[in-house]
């Protein structure tokens, strides 16, 4: 069973016979359906259904001689509402199914970002068109969780909201700077860490590390697409799973200006959600190419 059905509203399902025939159903009665040919010249397809607003299962396989669906594997999935960003993306197939990774150097992260490519169908047509790579491009994340918690917000004012993105812009600058190979800049980036180093040691011994740091985004574990992440709510809601039932909390997070929307149980989710407060958890990142002609 995969991991994060949990967080579209599938907790209960922990049955292969049910989640057998939730998968035939959506194959049979999907809302959406996807199709081309691989490098191989088989036919590759993907059916996906929603259970509510944004959020549904896909699956998908490959079409025999015989026009008969093989079955491959699925995966639950939220549809990000806004673009995260206009970075340049490098994508790489999966070793063991026609899956696809998607690698984002966004500089606002500090990580090179690591997502499951949802739009999988659209991109292996480029791809076999020799449409690649394809300039203007933008990206929209999304994440699923199945651990996490609600956090207050550090009290920030109207100088300290212009301060910080003063202070952010400044190092996406410098980092942007450092890239070109500019020493000046690399320089003052080490010396700015020194400097947050320093501070942090002192002031962590009288006060709470979230209230020290606002947000972040970290790899977690041995999984390439999985963070730990800590952002501020802009916005949220709850849908149910039309199902199971179950209700499911969306939120429009923000991470040092990368905006994007994740998914969680609302079994999982430790705390209430509201407006400027934060999420601290576990997400499985996926990602949406937006090419030019869709």
């Amino acid at each position: 069973m995969h991991k994060f059905l949990r967080a579209i509203g599938f907790s209960e399902l922990t049955n292969r016979n049910e989640a057998k025939k939730l998968l035939t159903d959506i194959i049979t009665q999907s809302t959406n359906r996807a199709y081309t040919n691989n490098s191989e010249d088989v036919i590759i397809a993907e059916f996906s259904s929603d259970f509510a607003d944004n959020i549904g299962l896909a699956v998908c396989g490959e079409f025999d001689s015989e026009d008969k669906f093989i079955y491959e594997y699925y995966y639950p999935y939220m549809r990000g509402s806004s673009i995260s960003t206009s970075e340049d993306v490098s994508v790489e197939r999966h070793a063991i199914h026609e899956s696809y990774a998607g690698v984002c150097d966004d500089i606002r992260v500090g990580v090179s970002l690591i997502f499951y490519l949802q739009n999988m169908i659209t991109y292996v047509r480029f791809k076999n068109a020799g449409k690649l790579p394809v300039r203007g491009t933008t990206l929209t994340l999304s994440g699923l969780s199945v651990e996490g918690s609600i956090l207050l917000p550090i009290n920030k004012n109207d100088n300290d909201r212009r301060r910080i993105n003063r202070v952010n812009m400044n190092r996406s600058n410098l980092i942007a700077a450092a890239r070109q190979g500019d020493e000046d800049a690399i320089e003052s980036l080490t010396l700015e860490d020194m400097d947050t180093y320093t501070t942090i040691s002192k002031r962590i011994h009288s006060e709470d590390v979230f209230s020290l740091v606002d947000t972040f985004f970290m790899p977690y574990g041995v999984e390439c697409d999985q963070y730990s992440i800590l952002g501020e709510i802009l916005e949220y809601r709850l849908v149910h799973n039309k199902i199971s039932g179950e209700g499911v909390y969306q939120m429009l997070i923000d991470i040092n200006d990368l905006k994007f929307d994740i998914c969680i149980n609302e079994k999982d989710l430790l705390g209430e959600p509201d407006v400027a407060r934060r999420f601290k958890g576990i997400v499985w990142v996926q990602g949406f190419i937006n090419f030019p002609e869709e």
